[in-house]
């Protein structure tokens, strides 16, 4: 009995667990609202579920809100311009879905390829600006890199990413609406969760093991030899106001943000 109500059990770990996902989920929703809010929304919730998926989390919102506007500028702009092509890209689509003959075959098909790569870069763009200091130009490259580079994980990122869709193609009305139910209350966080055990292994590769003697790493550089530049290579505080996040504020915030995840 004194087992079972050890609050370091297993149930009480997976209800806790539950319980933040579900917080998470319903912050990350209500800073949706403003449409402009969407990149800074889901930059923050990728950093916290970073977090958890190494343990490392403390206080769900604190985290949440402190990425949020450490990366608003940036998620913001890069948000906007995956809109933008998300837009051409549907319709050029239906453009294309409307012609006949052998060159419309073709256009299909190079969108169907431009669609996925779209989808492929949207799987990591934020999940990196969370992680790592970079240029926006910078971050969409190392975003694409990385899902060519690791395409097994992206492949099984893109299927988890998707599944829910097909909650549509539930026959029963009731389940189906129990199912929608539980993916609005906390669906995206942890689907943010579940592929955040996958980019943290990703990541892995590209944090050196000892980050405090790269504490000089130039991520200009590093950017240009198609390495993404780590957090934890430029500053190793955890808590904005620290001396390494001053130092990093001072410096252009076209080049560098401040995140560590």
């Amino acid at each position: 009995m004194d087992r079972f109500f050890n609050m370091d059990n297993k149930f009480f770990t997976v209800m806790g667990r539950v319980a933040d996902l579900i917080m998470l989920n319903v912050v990350f929703l209500i800073c949706c609202l403003p449409i402009v809010t969407i990149g800074a929304s889901l930059t923050a919730l990728h950093y916290v579920t970073l977090k958890m998926a190494r343990n490392e989390e403390s206080y769900i919102i604190k985290s949440f809100f402190k990425s949020f506007k450490q990366n608003f500028k940036q998620a913001t702009i890069i948000n906007l311009i995956m809109l933008a092509v998300g837009a051409v890209l549907y319709l050029d689509l239906n453009i294309v879905s409307n012609m006949t003959g052998s060159i419309s075959q073709v256009l299909y098909i190079l969108l169907i390829a431009l669609g996925f790569l779209y989808l492929i870069i949207f799987l990591y763009i934020y999940p990196v600006l969370a992680k790592f200091y970079n240029p926006i130009k910078n971050t969409f490259r190392n975003a694409l890199l990385m899902a060519i580079r690791h395409l097994p994980y992206t492949i099984l990122m893109a299927v988890i990413t998707i599944a829910p869709a097909a909650v549509f193609l539930i026959q029963s009305f009731r389940v189906q609406s129990t199912v929608i139910m539980l993916l609005i209350l906390m669906g995206f966080a942890l689907e943010a969760f579940i592929n955040g055990h996958f980019l943290v292994k990703i990541f892995d590769n590209y944090i050196p093991k000892d980050a405090a003697t790269e504490e000089t790493t130039d991520t200009a550089a590093i950017a240009e030899n198609n390495i993404p530049a780590s957090a934890e290579t430029t500053a190793t505080a955890e808590e904005p106001g620290t001396p390494a996040d001053t130092a990093v504020s001072e410096t252009d915030s076209e080049t560098t943000h401040n995140t560590n995840a």
